[in-house]
């Protein structure tokens, strides 16, 4: 692990290959650590042909937090929203893009090809159409437009957004992890009981941190619609989406690609918002075809 400062923060990344090999920048979802990429995925990338960079968003595990603005309180800005005015955050997935631009230039780092999951799919949505002069390709992975009208997620992985463990134990934190890991994950592929333990107690022994959450969350509700944006990207562009996604249903990715023109959209059967580890090989492979020829 290595700590830059980049954009006004201190940001924890790690990287894995050879410096000398094109670039990828992993850039992950809502209150999800570094460490949420896989291992086989992170270094199988690099064993690949590729210098891949791992990273802590803003108010996440060990980069700089926003725990001098207070909670953030999500349902109040939710109906702003549906009353159309306008939400207060903290920071908007804007600043948690130029973050990431940030990032390589601490690196020296020119272009990268950006890889992003869930609301890390929204930040590098922004960065192909912002900062494209950084980018060689986009991969949003089951991620979103936030276009209005798209279907909602099913109600059990939502309501999972906004729950909280039974007392602030460790064991309680774990279980409530383990239990929204089995509620977002992947029908045809479930996590074996111990490799899913520990993947959340590592987490959580990283760092507990809901508030940052709550905070980014907030980010994504005040930062609004990428519809337009997306219209804009000059990237090449692949978008990944599991067909059996609870949470961000299968027609967000399908939206993300009609936007974006010339992206290539590759879906999967029994794929739902995680990364399991049956499925890691396959999505590996796909990901260093599509970027290695850009």
């Amino acid at each position: 692990m290595a700590r830059a400062k980049a954009n006004g923060i201190d940001i924890e990344y790690e990287t894995a290959g050879r410096k000398g090999d094109p670039a990828i920048l992993l850039i992950m979802g809502l209150g999800a650590q570094l460490t949420i990429w896989p291992d086989k995925l992170f270094t199988g990338l690099a064993d690949r042909g590729f210098y891949v960079i791992r990273f802590d968003n803003r108010d996440t595990g060990l980069s700089t937090d926003f725990g001098a603005w207070g909670p953030a309180n999500v349902p109040a800005a939710i109906q702003k929203v549906m009353k159309g005015e306008k939400v207060a955050a903290p920071y908007y997935l804007d600043d948690m893009a130029a973050d990431a631009v940030g990032l390589l230039d601490a690196l020296g780092i020119d272009k990268a090809h950006m890889v992003g999951a869930s609301m890390g799919g929204m930040i590098v949505q922004i960065v192909a159409a912002k900062h494209a002069s950084r980018a060689r390709s986009m991969v949003s992975i089951y991620s979103t437009s936030g276009r209005p009208g798209l279907p909602p997620g099913k109600p059990e992985a939502l309501a999972m957004l906004g729950s909280v463990p039974a007392d602030d134990t460790r064991e309680a934190r774990v279980l409530h992890g383990m239990k929204l890991r089995r509620t977002i994950g992947s029908p045809a592929y479930p996590m074996p009981e111990a490799e899913l333990r520990a993947l959340v107690e590592r987490n959580v022994d990283r760092r507990w941190y809901p508030e940052g959450v709550g905070r980014q969350y907030l980010s994504v509700i005040a930062s609004g619609s990428r519809a337009e944006l997306l219209k804009t990207v000059k990237v090449p562009t692949l978008v990944m989406h599991g067909e059996e996604d609870p949470l961000l249903p299968i027609a967000c990715g399908r939206d993300v690609a009609s936007l974006v023109p010339g992206a290539e959209f590759w879906g999967h059967a029994g794929w739902g918002h995680d990364f399991p580890p049956q499925l890691i090989p396959t999505i590996a492979d796909k990901i260093a075809a599509f970027c290695r020829v850009r």
